[in-house]
């Protein structure tokens, strides 16, 4: 365990205190970046890949458990950095990405001494002037923040209609963490933008700022109050949510009071079965909702763990003759669809529930994910096969599918993303969480249930929500059809005249370009290919005749030689 100079601090750090924590998190980004370093790059150019191949499973298991026993024992944003890196699909092998997924943001509570003061010196006055009683045993402590139960007083109860609320304090001196930790994290970044394996992927710097905007965000508490009440003006007519009020006069940027909606936690099937709650209604309506937030409105919350979900039952039916609620909370991670990406998404979530490959790819072309570059005859006959395979297949069912049969497609889809140029745009990588999340909720709550059956009926919703912007695109396109065929007279009269004079060329820059490229390529590899056969053949022959041997070895230098500097010849140009 970390000394108590480099984990999460009670109060605030010595300036030694956090140059400390800042060289403990670079050293071991570069310990195991110069272990990358000599595997992935040093051991193959030494014709040693099978070394590299062969052990690299484990490698990156035993940098992911160390990176968690560092985010454990430091804290932090490091925790938070391993829970965003997860979702990371797109730059992180699944075996780094499954290890991190279990990282809990679960740490020691700070003494109640120490956050009654910080909370004090935030609302300008001692605790028992706001609340009448506040419980110093915390309900959750997590790397950010800890919460308490409390009773507001008397009067403040009076005024906000609120008796009882859960009081969310930040740890104290994490303001400085956050300033160490996102320092060290940046120059990790730039460090891993030179790094031709990772820039290939992804843009590092780009990732990091990313993150670090996601956890500002989440250490503003004003912040997530606005967020909350958004939320619920989303959701004022579904009788179905309830968000948690909160209690504005008693909430600063370090500090949030809100209403305590506690209850039973989405995935607690016994309590929900003793309450007369269906568990299946329970996880269907909890997909509809979060489909509304991400589909619908483009605003939703992008941490959904049973954790942040209660249902609340109803002692009596109420007006739309509900029994039951469903109350979410910590709104301190959200995520935005702008509105190009949402129209995106409800045309990819329309093609997967019609089970339709190429709309899937199409979709994925108008979400940014494909690149325009990329071929996707092969993705679209995959897709095909795993809709056709999989797409009503629930959760208990797919564990009865012979394992060999599940890895044979699961690697062969693999190696098809993996060799097309793809990237994932802003805020995408929040809505994969989210809908992931879902999913995994809901297969808790109910193992028969299936995203894709979920999805299948939404699509109608969508298709509704969609009709009107159908109608739009087609007018538009309409007039632009419309100007286009005016001005074609004109450019045809124009055209047939250049070819009636013999005017008329078609050239193509680009392709002529590709097409002297490719020429050059296949010259190099035809001139390999000699390359070999005359230093093999000469290499067999040596012991019967040495004369003719040597003269193979050398003859194979002029064509090695064109292999390797026919390009530098080429952008030279031809000599004076």
């Amino acid at each position: 365990m970390g000394t108590p100079s480099t984990g999460v601090a009670s109060e605030q750090m010595t300036a030694r205190q956090a140059r400390a924590r800042y060289r403990r998190i670079l050293r071991f980004a570069a310990r195991h970046l110069a272990s990358l370093w000599w595997y992935e790059l040093v051991l193959p150019r030494m014709g040693l890949s099978s070394v590299a191949n062969r052990t690299r499973t484990n490698r990156l298991k035993n940098i992911a458990r160390s990176f968690q026993k560092l985010a454990l024992d430091l804290s932090g944003l490091l925790i938070k950095l391993g829970q965003f890196m997860s979702t990371r699909l797109d730059v992180l092998p699944p075996v780094i990405t499954k290890e991190l997924e279990g990282l809990q943001d679960e740490v020691p509570a700070v003494p109640f001494d120490l956050i009654r003061a910080l909370a004090e010196k935030e609302l300008g006055m001692p605790l028992e002037s706001i609340f009448s009683q506040v419980d110093p045993e915390p309900l959750a402590a997590a790397s950010l923040g800890q919460v308490h139960r409390a009773t507001l007083s008397e009067l403040d109860a009076q005024d906000t209609g609120i008796l009882n609320v859960i009081l969310k304090i930040q740890r104290p001196g994490i303001d400085q963490i956050v300033d160490v930790d996102l320092s060290a994290l940046r120059r990790v970044a730039g460090w891993l933008s030179r790094i031709s394996l990772v820039n290939k992927r992804a843009d590092a710097p780009a990732l990091m700022d990313e993150f670090a905007q996601t956890c500002l965000e989440e250490i503003d508490y004003l912040n997530e109050a606005a967020n909350a009440e958004r939320f619920a003006e989303n959701f004022a007519d579904n009788p179905r949510v309830r968000v948690p009020l909160v209690v504005w006069e008693r909430s600063t940027r370090r500090v949030l009071t809100q209403e305590d909606v506690t209850n039973i936690k989405i995935t607690d099937l016994d309590a929900l079965i003793a309450a007369g709650i269906s568990p299946e209604a329970v996880a269907n309506e909890f997909a509809a909702v979060m489909f509304d937030q991400v589909f619908i409105h483009g605003f939703f919350h992008a941490d959904p763990h049973p954790g942040n979900i209660f249902i609340q039952p109803l002692a009596e039916p109420d007006e739309n003759g509900l029994t039951w609620r469903m109350t979410f909370i910590d709104f301190g991670m959200m995520g935005e669809v702008p509105s190009s990406l949402g129209r995106a998404l409800r045309t990819t979530v329309i093609a997967a529930a019609s089970r339709d490959g190429a709309g899937m790819v199409e979709g994925m072309r108008e979400i940014g994910v494909l690149m325009p570059t990329a071929d996707t005859v092969e993705l679209e006959r995959a897709l095909t096969k795993v809709f056709d395979r999989f797409g009503g297949v629930s959760f208990v069912e797919l564990q009865t599918i012979d394992p060999r049969e599940f890895k044979a497609f699961v690697n062969e889809f693999s190696d098809i993303v993996r060799a097309l140029p793809f990237q994932f745009p802003e805020n995408f990588l929040l809505v994969i969480r989210a809908i992931s999340l879902t999913s995994g909720v809901c297969s808790s709550v109910n193992p028969q249930f299936n995203i894709w059956n979920a999805i299948e009926p939404y699509s109608a919703k969508l298709i509704r929500a969609e009709g009107g912007n159908v109608v739009q695109a087609f007018l538009r396109d309409g007039l632009s059809s419309l100007a286009l065929l005016a001005r074609l007279p004109k450019r045809m009269d124009s055209l047939i005249t250049r070819a009636e004079l013999g005017q008329l060329t078609l050239r193509n820059p680009d392709l002529e370009k590709r097409t002297s490229a490719l020429n050059r390529a296949v010259r190099r590899v035809v001139s390999a290919v000699l390359f070999g056969v005359f230093f093999i053949g000469g290499l067999m022959v040596m012991e019967r005749d040495e004369t003719l041997g040597t003269i193979l070895m050398i003859t194979s230098a002029l064509p090695l030689l064109h292999a390797l500097f026919a390009d530098v010849i080429a952008r030279r140009g031809p000599l004076p």
